[in-house]
C-alpha cells in the first residue's frame, strides 16, 4: 500500500460515497451498479484511499480513472482497510446477468469488455415503459426492424436487444412536435425534420405508447437534445473518430454524460445515437491522438483530431466523471434555507454533510469528528455522495427545521469561550461535539426532563401533530422511541405517526430508533453497564479475510476474494496485519465492540472453515482458513474473549452461533437486560441478567415471529413469552435467520420435526386433532384417497412451518389431511418403529401367549427413542378411538390395520404381517401403553359430546358423503315453504356463484343495474346482511344459529353506494354516532340501557371510537378486518332511530375467541348506507361488485363427481370378507396402477 493511502486510512475526515446516479433522474435515490475492487491488494479494502486516487490521478500521465468504492463512516474504535461498502445498495456485487453487446451499425464490435456487469440502474430509474416494438428504418423500407424501445422523461430509446446497454439510437423528448397513431398497430413520432414509424403488437399495446409519449411532450417548451445539463452550452464538443467506423461522429460532454451524434444536424434536432453515463466511467490515454473510455459495458476507442485535442477530450470527460460523481442537487435543496448554508457546529459556508438523526447540517471537518461519535449517536451522510437515503419526507425535516432552529435546542447554552470557528482544530472541534452531542451539555432541556412517563405521553401526542422540533426535544431529552403508547393497533410512536399521517415524524422516529440518548456525567447513574470481558486471552496465527461489510453476505465468497493476514488476539484487542513481518495493523477489534460470531457451515465459502464477527459499530467480518484445528482455536479464543465469566459455560458448547443481545421477558417488560446467547442445533441456550443458564428448545415453541416494525423477534414458549430486541440490524438480521432455521424442520426424522410440548411432531398433533373434530364419523377415513395436488401441498407446508400451519374445516378437506398423516409416516426417514427395530416389531406378532406377548411389546416400546415414542403413543390412541366409532366411519381394527401397517412399518404390504402388528398395537393398547382408564373414558365421551353437536348441525345442513358437501335450505326473496331451494354447497362456493345457482334454477334473468345478492339473515337479532360477491358460504353456514337462514334478494342500496363510493375521494370516513353495547363489556362505564353521542373514525386498518370530537384518545379501537356489520336493531333496544347497524367484533388472535355486539345508530338513511358502504369497500379493498355484474351462466357451477380420478371408491360397507376381496379386487385394476406404491401396497389405498 502506498504511504498517501495510508495518510488518507488515518484521516478523520469523511470518506466521500459515490451517488451514481444520473441528473435526469427523480430526486429518490436509485440502486446503482459499481465496478468490483481489485482483491489483490489492501487497496481494494480501503474505500478512502480509492477516493483519493480519483483526485490525484490528474498528475499521472495515464489518466486512468477508477471509480470509487462506496465509502462508509469510520469509528474511532475501528481502523480497518477494509473496503467498506454500501450498505444500503444490496445489488451493488450482483453477477453480470446479460450476453455481450450485438452489433451496432454505429458502435463497433471491438474492444468489449468480457462478462460485463448489469445495467446501470440509474438508466433504468426514470423508465417510464419498455417493450418491444417494430420500428421502420430510416431509408423507408418496407420491412420493420425489431428494437427494444425505451421511455424516459427526457428520451425515447431504442436497442438491438434487451440485454444492451447502449442504444441504437436516441430521440429527445424535447424535440418531439407530435405523437399520432398511424394505421393498423402503427404510430408515428415526428421531430422538425424526422419521422419515425413504429408497430406494436395490440391496438392497446398502441395506445398506451402513444398516450405516455403525449404526456412527456404535452407543454415542453422546445429544448435541445442534451439533456440533463447546460443543453446550449455543453462543455466540450466536436468530432471525434470511434475506432472501427469509416465515419466521425459527433461527440458532446455535457455535466456527467457524453453523447454521440451522426453528425452535427442530428445534434441540433436532438436525435442522436447514445448517451454515455460517466459515473461508471474511466479515461486512458493510448497514443498521441488515442484514447479510451471504459465502462463496464464497452470499451470507446476514440482518435481526436490532434494531440491539443485529445488532451482537451480526455479534460472533459475527466470534469464529467467528477461531476457525475458529485452530484449536488440535494445539496442545492438542502441549501434554499438559509441556516443551512452554514455549518451547525462551527459556521464554515457551504457543508455538504449531515447528521440525519440529529437534524443539523456540517461541514466536512466536524462531519469527520461526528463519525468518532459513532453511529449509534451521529449518522453521518453526504448531500453529495448519499442520494439513497435523501428522501422527500428526510429533505421536507431539513427544511422545515433548519440549523438555526435545530441549535435553538442543541445550542442553546453555549459558553463563547467554548464555540467552535470554521478555523477551529480538530482537538477542540472534537471536545465541542462530544459535549454538544454524546453529553448533551448545551441543549436546551425540555420541562418534562427526568420525568420518563410523562416524556414517553408527550412523545405520543406529539407526534400525531407536525411539531417536529418539539419531537426531537423531546427525544434528545430522554423520550423513549420505542415506547408504548397503549393502544393495539398502533404500539409504537412511529406507527402512531404513520396512522395519523405524519410523515416527517415518522421520518424523525425511524432514524433515532437505536439512537443512543446524550448523558451528562449526572446520568452516569443511568449508563447500562455490560457484563466485563475477561482480556487474557493470547493467540495469533495467519487467517484469511475478506473486506468487511455492512450487511450480510448474499453471495458465496471464492478463495479469491480473500487476502492472507496475520491475526493476532492479545489483550483484548484482535488485529489483523499485511503479514507478520508488518507491526502496524490494518485494522483492530476490540473484544468489547464484538457482539457476535458465527460459525459457518463447511465450505460455505471458498475456505473450507470460516467463521463472521459482528461489530458494535454494525460491521460484519469474514476470516477463513482451510484448517480445522486453527479454526477451531481461534473460534474458542476469540469467543473466550468477549463473552463474560458468568456465560462461560456456553463456551464449552458446540455453538453455531453465540453474542450479546437485549431481551424482556416474565412481567417486567417495560426494561431491557443484556442477555448472552449460544445457538447449538435446535436449542438456544441463554444467560440472562441475575439468571442461570437456560434452554430453549426451538422446535418446542408454540410460536415464533418477528415483529418488523419494532425489530423484535417472539419467542413463545409454554407459560412465557422471550422478547428479542434488535439493536443492531445487522447481528439481528443473523439472529433471526438462524433461530428460524433451528426451530424448522430440521431433517426427515422424527427428533428433527417442530414438537409439541409432549415431545409429538407438530405435523401428527395437527391432523390427529383436525380429523378426531371434523373426521372420526367420515366413513371409510384413511382409506379414501385426498386429491394428490392439495395432500402435497400441505405436506409442503406442514415441512416448511407446521407450527404456522392451521388446518381449518371448509378449508382443509378430511381425506386430504388424513393421507397427509400416512404420507409423513410412509416418508418418515429410519420409520416410526427404527430401522434397528422394526424387524423385531414384526415377529413379535407371532407370539402365541399373549402375556408375553405384550410384555415384549413393551419392552420394544421403551427402547424406542423418546420421540417415536411419544408419536406412537399419539398415534394407537387415535386409531384406537377411530376403531371405536366403527359404526360411524366403518373403520374397524381390522379395517385399521389394512392401511396403517405397510405405512408405518414401511413395507410393500405384499402379507398382513405389518398390520398385524398394527392390529395387536391397537387391540393391546390399553395394556401395552398402560393407559389410565379412567382417563381414557373421559376422552371417549369428549369425542361423543363433538360428535353429537356436529350431528345437531348436519341436521339442519346433513353433509352428503363421499364429497363432503352440506345440503343447504335457501329462500329466494322470502321466507317461505314455496321459495325453499335445497343446494349442495361445496367448500369453496361463493355468494355469488350461489346466487346464481339459485337464479339459474329458477330462470331468472339478472337485468342491467339489478343487484341481486345472498343475505345472511339472523331473525333473532332482527338484522341481515349482504354477502360479499366472493365470500365463501360454507364457514357461514358452519357459524349459523337455529334462528339463521340464507336468503337471495336484490341489494336496492347497492347502486346509490357504488356511486357514493365512485364520488368519494378519502376511502377513510368520520362522524358522530349513536352508540350502545351489548353488555357493559366494554369496559367503557357506559350504562346499557340507553345510547350515547360518540365520535367514529373509520380508516383503513380500524374503526376508532373517541367520547368527543376533541378527544386525543379513543376509547376504544378494533381491527376493521375483524368486523362484521349487520343492517339493523332489535327493535327491543328502542333506538332512538330506524336507521341502524348491529356490529360485531370477532377476535381471532386468542385461543379462546373474543365477542363483542353494540349498536350504532345514524340519524338518517343516506347516512346509514355511507357508514355501511365505506365498511363494504374497506373491508374489501375497493372490491364492493363484479365490475362485468353477475354472469349466470359462468358463475354457476358443476359439482364434482363422486368418483375419486377415473377408480371408483372401495365399498366402505358390508362384511371383512366382502372388504378383502374388495382390497384384492382393488389391488389388481390397472386403473389403480397410479394410486399404488406396488401391487401390493395396501397403506396407499385410500
Amino acid at each position: 500500500m502506498t504511504s498517501s493511502n495510508q495518510e488518507v486510512k488515518q484521516s478523520n475526515e469523511p470518506a466521500p460515497q459515490a451517488a451514481l446516479l444520473g441528473k435526469g433522474v427523480s430526486h429518490l435515490p436509485t440502486q446503482t451498479t459499481l465496478l468490483p475492487p481489485d482483491n489483490d491488494s489492501d487497496d481494494s479494502e480501503e474505500s478512502d484511499a480509492c477516493y483519493a486516487r480519483v483526485h490525484a490521478v490528474k498528475d499521472e500521465r495515464e489518466m486512468s480513472l477508477q471509480v470509487p468504492l462506496s465509502a462508509k463512516r469510520r469509528y474511532a474504535s475501528l481502523c480497518s482497510d477494509d473496503e467498506l461498502l454500501d450498505d444500503d445498495d444490496p445489488g451493488v456485487w450482483e453477477e453480470p446477468g446479460f450476453n455481450s453487446l450485438q452489433c451496432s451499425i454505429f458502435l463497433p464490435n471491438t474492444s468489449r469488455m468480457e462478462s460485463p456487469p448489469k445495467e446501470d440502474s440509474s438508466q433504468l430509474a426514470a423508465v417510464i415503459k419498455m417493450g418491444w416494438l417494430d420500428k421502420n428504418p430510416p431509408q423507408g423500407a418496407l420491412y420493420y426492424q425489431r428494437r427494444w424501445v425505451k421511455l424516459d422523461v427526457d428520451y425515447l430509446r431504442y436497442f438491438d436487444s434487451d440485454k444492451q446497454v447502449y442504444s441504437k439510437g436516441i430521440i429527445s423528448t424535447a424535440s418531439i412536435t407530435n405523437v399520432a397513431s398511424v394505421g393498423e398497430l402503427k404510430f408515428e413520432v415526428i421531430t422538425s425534420n424526422r419521422t419515425f414509424i413504429f408497430k406494436a403488437e395490440s391496438d392497446a399495446e398502441r395506445n398506451e405508447w402513444v398516450t405516455l409519449l403525449q404526456d412527456c411532450t404535452r407543454g415542453r417548451q422546445r429544448r435541445s437534445a442534451l439533456m440533463p445539463g447546460s443543453p446550449l452550452n455543453p462543455e466540450f464538443k466536436g468530432y471525434l473518430e470511434l475506432k472501427g467506423l469509416r465515419s466521425k461522429l459527433y461527440t458532446v460532454v455535457a455535466s456527467d454524460k457524453v453523447f454521440l451524434y451522426k453528425n452535427i444536424e442530428d445534434y441540433r434536432i436532438g436525435v442522436g445515437i447514445t448517451s454515455i453515463e460517466m459515473n461508471v466511467g474511466n479515461v486512458k490515454v493510448t497514443d498521441r491522438r488515442t484514447f479510451d473510455l471504459t465502462t463496464p459495458y464497452r470499451i470507446f476507442s476514440f482518435i481526436a483530431e490532434s494531440e491539443q485535442l485529445k488532451d482537451q477530450w480526455v479534460d472533459a470527460m475527466t470534469e464529467a466523471i467528477g461531476e457525475a460523481l458529485s452530484n449536488s442537487e440535494v445539496a442545492d435543496r438542502i441549501w434554499v434555507e438559509p441556516s443551512n448554508s452554514f455549518c451547525a457546529d462551527c459556521g464554515a459556508p457551504k457543508p455538504e454533510w449531515a447528521a440525519i438523526n440529529l437534524c443539523v447540517v456540517i461541514c466536512k471537518r466536524c462531519a469527520g469528528e461526528h463519525r468518532g461519535l459513532g453511529p449509534s449517536i451521529s449518522k453521518v451522510r453526504s448531500l453529495k455522495m448519499d442520494r439513497k437515503v435523501w428522501t422527500v419526507e428526510l429533505i421536507q425535516v431539513f427544511l422545515l427545521l433548519g440549523n438555526k432552529r435545530v441549535n435553538s435546542f442543541w445550542a442553546a447554552n453555549i459558553p463563547p469561550s467554548e464555540a467552535l470557528s470554521p478555523s477551529s482544530c480538530s482537538d477542540d472541534r472534537r471536545r465541542f461535539i462530544t459535549n454538544k452531542y454524546r453529553h448533551g451539555k448545551y441543549r436546551k432541556y425540555h420541562p418534562l426532563y427526568g420525568n420518563q412517563k410523562e416524556l414517553n405521553n408527550a412523545l405520543c401526542i406529539n407526534v400525531q401533530c407536525s411539531d417536529v422540533l418539539e419531537t426531537l426535544s423531546l427525544i434528545f431529552c430522554g423520550a423513549d422511541v420505542n415506547c408504548s403508547t397503549g393502544m393495539a393497533s398502533c404500539p409504537t410512536p412511529l406507527s402512531l405517526a404513520n396512522t395519523y399521517s405524519q410523515p416527517l415524524q415518522a421520518v424523525l422516529l425511524s432514524h433515532n430508533l437505536n439512537t443512543e440518548l446524550p448523558h451528562s456525567e449526572v446520568d452516569s447513574a443511568m449508563e447500562e453497564v455490560h457484563f466485563p470481558s475477561p482480556t487474557c486471552v493470547y493467540h495469533n496465527g495467519f487467517l484469511f479475510k475478506t473486506g468487511s461489510m455492512a450487511r450480510a453476505f448474499a453471495e458465496r465468497k471464492t478463495r479469491e476474494e480473500f487476502s492472507r493476514r496475520w491475526c493476532t488476539l492479545n489483550d483484548g484487542i484482535f488485529s489483523y496485519y499485511e503479514s507478520d513481518k508488518n507491526s502496524n495493523p490494518n485494522g483492530a477489534l476490540k473484544a468489547s465492540e464484538i457482539v457476535c460470531l458465527a460459525v459457518d457451515a463447511p465450505e460455505k465459502h471458498g475456505y473450507e472453515h470460516t467463521f463472521e464477527l459482528y461489530s458494535e459499530s454494525d460491521r460484519l467480518y469474514l476470516f477463513g482458513t482451510d484448517d480445522p484445528n486453527s479454526h477451531k482455536e481461534w473460534v474458542k479464543s476469540i469467543a473466550k474473549c468477549f463473552i463474560p465469566a458468568k456465560a462461560e459455560p456456553l463456551l464449552r458448547l458446540g455453538f453455531e452461533r453465540i453474542g450479546r443481545l437485549k431481551c424482556k421477558d416474565g412481567l417486567n417488560l417495560q426494561t431491557s437486560k443484556v442477555g448472552w446467547f449460544a445457538l447449538v442445533g435446535s436449542t438456544l441456550h441463554a444467560y440472562l441478567e441475575d439468571s442461570h443458564e437456560e434452554e430453549i428448545h426451538l422446535r418446542k415453541l408454540n410460536e415464533l415471529s418477528i415483529q418488523q416494525d419494532n425489530e423484535v423477534l417472539v419467542l413463545v414458549e409454554r407459560g412465557r413469552t422471550l422478547y428479542i430486541e434488535g439493536e443492531r440490524k445487522l447481528d439481528f438480521t443473523g439472529w433471526c435467520a438462524a433461530i428460524q432455521s433451528a426451530a424448522g424442520s430440521g431433517g426427515d426424522t422424527l427428533s428433527q420435526q417442530q414438537l409439541t410440548d409432549t415431545d409429538i411432531p407438530v405435523v401428527v398433533h395437527s391432523c390427529i386433532d383436525y380429523i378426531t373434530q371434523c373426521g372420526l364419523t367420515s366413513e371409510g377415513i384413511y382409506r379414501k384417497s385426498g386429491v394428490n395436488s392439495r395432500v402435497a401441498a400441505l405436506c409442503e407446508r406442514f415441512r416448511q412451518d407446521a407450527r404456522s400451519l392451521r388446518l381449518k374445516e371448509g378449508e382443509h378437506q378430511v381425506d386430504d389431511v388424513s393421507n397427509t398423516l400416512k404420507r409423513f409416516f410412509r416418508e418418515l426417514g429410519e420409520g416410526l418403529f427404527t430401522s434397528e427395530d422394526g424387524g423385531t416389531w414384526l415377529t413379535t406378532s407371532a407370539i402365541q401367549d399373549e402375556s408375553i406377548k405384550i410384555s415384549q411389546y413393551q419392552a420394544l416400546l421403551n427402547k424406542l427413542p423418546r420421540v417415536n415414542r411419544a408419536t406412537l403413543r399419539a398415534l394407537i390412541n387415535h386409531l384406537y378411538c377411530v376403531q371405536r366409532f366403527s359404526e360411524l366411519n366403518q373403520m374397524n381394527l381390522h379395517n385399521l390395520a389394512i392401511v396403517f401397517g405397510p405405512t408405518l412399518f414401511q413395507t410393500d404390504g405384499k402379507d398382513y404381517t405389518a398390520g398385524r402388528a398394527i392390529e395387536e398395537l391397537i387391540q393391546y393398547y390399553t395394556q401395552i401403553f398402560e393407559v389410565d382408564e379412567q382417563q381414557l373414558k373421559k376422552q371417549l365421551e369428549e369425542i361423543t359430546v363433538i360428535i353429537q353437536v356436529r350431528e345437531k348441525l348436519n341436521t339442519k345442513f346433513p353433509s352428503t358423503e363421499p364429497g363432503g358437501h352440506f345440503i343447504c335450505t335457501v329462500y329466494l326473496e322470502e321466507k317461505k315453504d314455496t321459495a325453499e331451494q335445497h343446494v349442495k354447497i361445496p367448500a369453496s362456493m361463493t355468494s355469488a356463484e350461489l346466487t346464481c345457482e339459485i337464479l339459474d334454477r329458477r330462470n331468472i334473468p339478472v337485468k342491467d343495474k339489478e343487484y341481486w345478492n345472498c343475505w345472511e339473515v339472523i331473525d333473532k337479532e332482527e338484522m341481515e346482511r349482504p354477502l360479499h360477491y366472493r365470500e365463501r358460504v360454507l364457514p357461514i353456514l358452519h357459524s349459523f344459529g337455529t334462528d339463521s337462514h340464507l336468503l337471495i334478494k336484490k341489494h336496492i342500496a347497492m347502486e346509490a353506494m357504488m356511486i357514493y363510493l365512485a364520488n368519494k375521494v378519502d376511502p377513510s370516513k368520520h362522524g358522530m354516532m349513536k352508540f350502545r353495547e351489548e353488555r357493559s363489556i366494554l369496559g367503557l362505564g357506559l350504562s346499557s340501557g340507553s345510547f350515547h353521542d360518540r365520535y367514529f373514525i373509520l380508516n383503513s386498518s380500524s374503526l376508532r371510537m373517541y367520547k368527543e370530537v376533541r378527544s386525543n384518545r379513543p376509547e376504544r379501537d378494533w381491527p376493521v378486518r375483524n368486523l362484521r356489520v349487520f343492517l339493523g336493531i332489535k327493535k327491543k333496544l328502542r333506538a332512538p332511530t330506524c336507521w341502524g347497524l348491529t356490529v360485531i367484533y370477532e377476535s381471532k388472535k386468542q385461543e379462546k375467541a373474543e365477542r363483542q355486539q353494540w349498536y350504532l345508530c345514524l340519524e338518517t338513511q343516506p347516512e346509514m348506507r355511507e357508514w355501511y358502504a365505506t365498511f363494504l369497500s374497506i373491508q374489501n379493498d375497493g372490491d364492493v361488485w363484479p365490475q362485468d355484474g353477475l354472469q349466470p351462466s359462468r358463475m354457476s357451477r358443476a359439482l364434482p363427481d363422486t368418483r375419486h380420478g377415473n377408480v371408483s371408491l372401495i365399498p366402505l360397507r358390508g362384511s371383512e370378507n366382502e372388504m378383502r376381496n374388495s382390497v384384492a379386487a382393488f389391488s389388481q385394476d390397472p386403473l389403480a396402477g397410479g394410486c399404488l406404491a406396488s401391487p401390493g401396497d395396501l397403506s396407499t389405498l385410500q
